[in-house]
Order: structure tokens, then C-alpha cells, then sequence
């Protein structure tokens, strides 16, 4: 056997003399594909918080082989998949990293509040061994005025020791859920920004589907609905990157604000979007006709600092699909892409004309 590389850069003539050559590039090309796809799936099973775009982006790699192939696409799906798994492992680094210094921060916390106890217990613990040693020479006092005296004025120091551990533990006590509280709002919003897509600020791939599989368990009437964004490649080619992630950016809030509160706006991954519109297929497109008269139409792009702003006319390919009882997520998912596929092309038809 040789390499997928080796045999694309073999000569037509040594292509033949090989003898399995006519067999191997099948092959390979299906091992290509599989192992693609292997890789989205182990890396959203290693970290499903920031490998949603990572999953989608391979998958789309791997569709790209099922076409016509070139040595210069295979070279280029190459080189894509390893910046994609490159950008990854950097995320989950990332990731992992913020979860690793909020652990430490929440040992300290914990540290500080146990040294702050055996402080005050050491301090208290010398002041009644002290009282107690006091005590035993009240004992040994024959005249009572002075064991009186004595007592009364024991008794009052006892009382100020009480007092003063008293206030103490208030204060530790106040201190320690001060603390506690700022963790536990510093976990909210870490667990906030694990479902949130950080360009958008919308539901990422994985709270997305986590929603649907609520509503699913529930038996709730829902549709969902694809959206993927036209000519967001042009814009990118056209104007760069950060005017592609403005333009993502403020579709995606004119999304959020055209839907109610009960329905969920995600972005699926890439220039795809997934709605998830509660009730029936009726309502829902009548959900939508008024979404594609709010959000469609002509945005103004900021490129960045000192560049000039551009304007663009956008639109997306929708399919919608309507959960059936006993479907499950992948297929109605599968649905309603394949919808958006169809009016994909229905779309690229009417304008070729």
C-alpha cells in the first residue's frame, strides 16, 4: 500500500504500474472522510462546550470529498482541517484553564476561611487557659471579699471573651458567604458563557440541542427552523473577516429581537442559525413571514477602525420542520436542513434565470 499523498504525486505512468493504485484512492479517500468525521465527533465528545464550530466545520470538510476531487482540494482540505483542529485545541486549552483558576480561586477561599478559624481558635484557646489558671488561685483565697471580687471580675473578662467570639464568628461568617456568593456568580457566568455562542452572544450548538431534547421529552409542539445566511462569503472576501463577524453579529441580534421570549434563537455553527419556535407549523410560518420582513433586507457593515462602512443586502435559505411525536433530534434535524437545502436551491435557480 502507499500514502493518499504519495500516490497523488506519482506520475500517470507509475500510477499504473502500481497494482493496487486503482483501488486505492477510493480508499483512501473514504478513510479521509470517516476519519474527518471521527475527529469532529471525538473533539465534541472531549469538550462539547467549544466544539460545536468544530464538529460542523470538519463535517462540511468531509462533504466537500464526496464531489469531484482535486490534488489541490485534498491538499487544501488538509490544510483546513488542521487550522480547524488547531483553533480547537486551543479553545479547549482555554476552556479548561478558566475552569482550573476557578477551582484554585475556591480552594483559596476555602484555605483562608479554615486559617481564620484556627487563628481565632489558638487566640481564645491561651485566654481560657489563662482564666483557668486564674481560677484555680481564686481557690486557693481564704478571705471571700477577695474571692468574690475575683469571680465578679473573671466573670466579666469570660463574658468579653464570648463577646468578642461572638462578633468574630459574625464577621468570619459575614466574610465567608461574601465570598461564596461572588463564586457562585462567577460559576453562573462561566456556565452562562459554556452556552453561549462568543461571537453572537446566542445559544451555542450544544444548548440548543439540549432545549430540543427538553421539549422532545416533554411532548411539547415545536418546530425548528434552519437558517443559513447568503453571501456571507462575499462579504468576507470582499471586505475581510471582521466585517463577515459584524455582519454575523448583527443578524443575529435582529433574530433575537424579532422572535418572542418563549422561542430559542442559536447559532448552529458557521453562517447557520437554528430557531426553535414553539407550536404548530402554522404559526410558525407565520413566525417566519414576519422574521424575513424584519431581518432581511440591507445591512450597514463596520469593517473595523478606519475603514469605511460598506452596505450589503442579506437574506438566508430556510427550511422548517415540525417535531413529530416519537422523532427524534437528529431527524428533524435532518429534516429541516434538508428543507433549507431545497429552498437553497429553488432560491440559486430563480436568480440564474
Amino acid at each position: 500500500m502507499i500514502s493518499l499523498k504519495k500516490y497523488l504525486d506519482m506520475e500517470i505512468k507509475e500510477r499504473r504500474v502500481e497494482g493496487d493504485a486503482p483501488e486505492l484512492l477510493p480508499a483512501a479517500i473514504q478513510s479521509y472522510h470517516a476519519t474527518l468525521v471521527a475527529a469532529g465527533i471525538a473533539g465534541a465528545r472531549a469538550c462539547s462546550a467549544v466544539s460545536g464550530d468544530l464538529r460542523l466545520a470538519l463535517q462540511k470538510l468531509a462533504e466537500g470529498l464526496e464531489g469531484e476531487l482535486t490534488t489541490e482540494l485534498l491538499a487544501q482540505t488538509g490544510i483546513q482541517a488542521r487550522q480547524e483542529l488547531g483553533n480547537w485545541a486551543d479553545r479547549t486549552v482555554e476552556y479548561f484553564n478558566a475552569k482550573t483558576a476557578e477551582i484554585k480561586e475556591l480552594l483559596l477561599v476555602l484555605a483562608r476561611t479554615s486559617a481564620s478559624v484556627g487563628e481565632r481558635d489558638q487566640k481564645y484557646t491561651q485566654h481560657f487557659q489563662q482564666f483557668t489558671t486564674r481560677l484555680q488561685a481564686i481557690s486557693n483565697l481564704e478571705d471571700l471579699t477577695q474571692v468574690r471580687s475575683s469571680l465578679v471580675q473573671q466573670a466579666s473578662e469570660l463574658k468579653t471573651y464570648v463577646d468578642h467570639m461572638k462578633e468574630e464568628s459574625q464577621k468570619l461568617v459575614a466574610n465567608l458567604q461574601t465570598e461564596v456568593s461572588a463564586y457562585e456568580t462567577k460559576l453562573k457566568k462561566a456556565e452562562e458563557l459554556a452556552v453561549r455562542d462568543p461571537l453572537t452572544g446566542l445559544s451555542n450548538r450544544r444548548n440548543v440541542e439540549e432545549r430540543i431534547e427538553a421539549r422532545i421529552q416533554r411532548g411539547q409542539a415545536f418546530c425548528v427552523v434552519m437558517l443559513d445566511l447568503n453571501r456571507l462569503k462575499q462579504v468576507n472576501d470582499e471586505h475581510g473577516h471582521l466585517a463577515g463577524d459584524n455582519l454575523l453579529q448583527q443578524f443575529a441580534q435582529e433574530l433575537r429581537s424579532s422572535l418572542r421570549s418563549s422561542d430559542v434563537v442559536g447559532r448552529w455553527g458557521g453562517d447557520e442559525f437554528l430557531l426553535i419556535l414553539d407550536g404548530d407549523a402554522t404559526g410558525a410560518r407565520t413566525q417566519l413571514e414576519r422574521l424575513q420582513k424584519w431581518v432581511f433586507g440591507q445591512y450597514t457593515i463596520r469593517p473595523g477602525k478606519g475603514s469605511k462602512e460598506v452596505k450589503a443586502n442579506v437574506d438566508a435559505a430556510v427550511g422548517l420542520a415540525e417535531w413529530r411525536a416519537g422523532e427524534g433530534l437528529s431527524a428533524l434535524i435532518e429534516r429541516a436542513d434538508g428543507e433549507m437545502y431545497k429552498n437553497k436551491q429553488q432560491v440559486g435557480k430563480g436568480r440564474s434565470r
